[in-house]
C-alpha cells in the first residue's frame, strides 16, 4: 500500500462527493445512500456498503494517512470475518489517474481505501427489531450463542490483576475529565456521584476486580444492538478494529454492555439472556454486583463518546448527543443504585 503526499490533497469533500454518485460503483448501482458517522463515510448502493475512513486522528485511533486507512481497513476486514464471515469481501483502492479523475478500482495512483461489504437489511438489526417490538427470541437465542463461542475461542489477553484495575481506573479519571467540564452541560451533581460511587466500588472490591483480569480476552469491543443482525445465521458487525488495546475485555463487561445499550433502547429483558446463555457455556457466573458496575462504567464511556461529539459544531447544533449522554448518566446511576 503506498502513499504519496500527493493523494492526500484531494479533500475528503471530494472523495465523499464522488462516492455519493451512482454511476462511481462499476456494479450498476441505481442510486446511493450516505451515511456519515463520527469516524467514516458509508455508502450504501443496492447489494453492498462502502466505508471510507475519515483522516482523523485522537488519542486513541490514527487514520490521518492513506496507508493508515489501508492498514486499518485489512484489518477491518480480516478482524470481522470472525463473526461475519463473507459479509466483509474486501478492501477496494480508491484512485486517481493522472488527470486527478477519481475512480473505484483499476489501474492510479491510489488516494484512499475503502470496506466493501455485502449490505444487510437493516429490518434485521437488533436495534431495529427492539424499535419494532418483534424480537424474534430464537435468532437472539443463536445470536447469543455464536457470540459467547467467540469468547470461548477468543485469544486469551489476562494481566496482572493490579494493573487491570489500574487500567480501570484510569478510565474513570478519562470519563471524569470530559463529562465534568461545564461547557459540555451533563449534570454536574449526577456525574460526581457516580463517578465516586465508582472508585468506591473499585477500592472496596478490588479482589473481585482482581481476579476478572485472568479472563481477559481479545474481544469485539464495540457490541451495540445495532451491529448484531437476527438472520437465519446470525451475522456480528463492526469489530473494533483500530485500536488492540480498546479490543481487551472482560466478555462479561461486553455483555454487559450489550444488555446497558437494550435498555436504553427501551428492551431491558432483550439483553438479560445474554449472561445467562454465557455463563450456561463457560460456567463463569459472576456476581450481580460485578455486572452492575460493568454496566455503569459502559454507560459513563458512552457518554464521554456522546460528548466528544458535541465538539463538532456542526454536530452541536440541534443534536441529540446532550440527551443521549444525560441519559447513559442516569443508567450508570441506577445501576449503581444512586438516586438520580
Amino acid at each position: 500500500m503506498s502513499d504519496a503526499s500527493a493523494s492526500d490533497r484531494i479533500p475528503l469533500g471530494a472523495k465523499v462527493a464522488f462516492l455519493q454518485r451512482a454511476a462511481s460503483f462499476p456494479e450498476g448501482a441505481a442510486r446511493i445512500e450516505a451515511i456519515e458517522t463520527h469516524m467514516s463515510w458509508v455508502f450504501l448502493t443496492e447489494r453492498h456498503a462502502y466505508k471510507l475512513k475519515k483522516p482523523v486522528r485522537t488519542d486513541f485511533l490514527d487514520y490521518g494517512s492513506i496507508a493508515a486507512r489501508g492498514r486499518h481497513c485489512e484489518a477491518e476486514v480480516g478482524l470481522n470475518r470472525r463473526l461475519a464471515g463473507d459479509v466483509y469481501v474486501g478492501t477496494v483502492r480508491l484512485v486517481a489517474n493522472p488527470t486527478g479523475t477519481l475512480q473505484l478500482g483499476g489501474k492510479g495512483r491510489t488516494v484512499d481505501w475503502l470496506v466493501k461489504m455485502r449490505r444487510l437489511p437493516a429490518a434485521a438489526r437488533l436495534d431495529d427489531a427492539i424499535a419494532k417490538g418483534g424480537v424474534d427470541e430464537e435468532r437472539l437465542h443463536a445470536a447469543l450463542e455464536r457470540i459467547t463461542a467467540f469468547y470461548a475461542e477468543a485469544p486469551p489477553a489476562a494481566m496482572e490483576p493490579g494493573e487491570y484495575r489500574r487500567r480501570i481506573e484510569r478510565e474513570i479519571d478519562a470519563d471524569r475529565e470530559v463529562l465534568a467540564l461545564p461547557s459540555h452541560r451533563v449534570p454536574l451533581a449526577t456525574t460526581e456521584r457516580v463517578i465516586e460511587a465508582q472508585r468506591v466500588f473499585l477500592r472496596d472490591r478490588g479482589e473481585l476486580i482482581g481476579r476478572r483480569a485472568a479472563h481477559l480476552v481479545e474481544g469485539h469491543g464495540d457490541l451495540r444492538p445495532e451491529h448484531i443482525y437476527l438472520l437465519a445465521e446470525p451475522v456480528i458487525v463492526d469489530r473494533l478494529e483500530f485500536n488492540w488495546d480498546l479490543r481487551i475485555a472482560d466478555p462479561v463487561g461486553e455483555l454487559a454492555f450489550l444488555a446497558m445499550e437494550c435498555e436504553r433502547l427501551g428492551a431491558p429483558e432483550v439483553g438479560v439472556p445474554a449472561l445467562d446463555v454465557y455463563a450456561r457455556r463457560t460456567g463463569d457466573r459472576p456476581p450481580a454486583p460485578l455486572v452492575a458496575f460493568y454496566r455503569s462504567r459502559s454507560a459513563c464511556v458512552r457518554a464521554r463518546l456522546a460528548i466528544w461529539h458535541l465538539e463538532d459544531p456542526e454536530a452541536a447544533v440541534a443534536s441529540p448527543w446532550l440527551d443521549r449522554a444525560a441519559r447513559y448518566l442516569e443508567l450508570a446511576a441506577r445501576d449503581l443504585g444512586l438516586a438520580c
